[in-house]
């Protein structure tokens, strides 16, 4: 592996020990039998990094007395800004608004004249003589004769005629 560090390397003879009988003898008595189940060593296996919590809970922080006032002002100058711009367009929004309302009462006034002519049709069906001809048969109605009609005179405000 080319990222692993270089002391990591799998023969850790020297290049000039001396090959042969008397090497071999030398490496087993200078190294132990190694256990074939142990885990090779991680890199960077001895470093221990450790998180450490900070708590600036209990820090109390310094008031700036630059910003302070910058602060308030650009506040102020946004408010004011926001009250122009909302003037200007109060005009605008409030004719739009008329408008629609206007509209409306158009669309009101003419469903209301066409109910209006609906009403008059049906109020002149009713009180065709035709029909009131045809309901005095069926109720057996006649018509008054001469002597049962009065005619009232005009009379001074106020007055009540009274039939005898």
């Amino acid at each position: 592996m080319a990222t692993l560090p270089a002391f990591f390397k799998k023969n850790e003879e020297g290049a000039g020990a001396p090959r042969g009988r008397d090497a071999a003898t030398r490496t087993n008595r200078m190294r132990a039998v190694r256990d074939p189940f142990q885990l090779r060593a991680l890199p960077h296996e001895h470093l221990f990094l450790y998180n450490k919590r900070i708590d600036n809970s209990r820090l109390v922080r310094e008031a700036d007395p630059k910003s302070r006032g910058a602060c308030w002002s650009a506040i102020g100058a946004a408010s004011v800004l926001a009250v122009l711009l909302t003037s200007a367009s109060a005009p605008s929004v409030a004719t739009t608004i008329a408008g629609y309302k206007l509209e409306t009462l158009r669309i009101e006034e003419r469903r209301l004249l066409e109910e209006h002519r609906g009403l008059d049709l049906q109020e002149a069906e009713l009180l065709s003589p035709a029909r009131l001809d045809r309901l005095a048969q069926q109720n057996n109605l006649v018509a008054p004769s001469s002597g049962q009609v009065f005619h009232l005179e005009g009379k001074p405000q106020g007055a009540v005629a009274m039939a005898k």
